[in-house]
């Protein structure tokens, strides 16, 4: 069974970055045909995906978040990573990863997500 845990800080200053980590057991991160995926949910809006890294290590962002946002990936810990530069309160969000899956040109969802965790942007 797959289980994704996302880590990090509650509380990060405006202006500053905002990183996470993601880690992932019961499965491979290099594993083909499996994207390893941010997306967030700020408070009373709705779920926003913001990027994803590809078991080839290929990396997709969301156009409106592209210039801020950077996901890397640890494969000897199995883990991934978000970094969110030049945050506001507008970042606020509770934060999830999750697995997405695409075969030959088929898109087949996000099976696993993590639990989510809060992050608040103040100063």
């Amino acid at each position: 069974q797959v289980q994704l845990q996302e880590s990090g800080p509650g509380l990060v200053k405006p202006s500053q970055t905002l990183s996470l980590t993601c880690t992932v057991s019961g499965g491979s991160i290099t594993s083909n045909y499996y994207y390893w995926s941010w997306i967030r949910q700020p408070p009373g809006k709705g779920l926003e995906w913001m990027g994803a890294i590809a078991y080839s290590d290929s990396t997709y962002y969301s156009p409106s978040l592209k210039s801020r946002t950077s996901i890397s990936r640890d494969t000897s810990k199995n883990q991934f990573t978000l970094q969110l530069t030049s945050v506001t309160p507008e970042d606020t969000a509770v934060y999830y990863c999750a697995r997405e899956t695409v075969v030959a040109g088929y898109y087949y969802g996000m099976a696993y997500w993590g639990k989510g965790t809060l992050v608040t942007v103040s100063s």
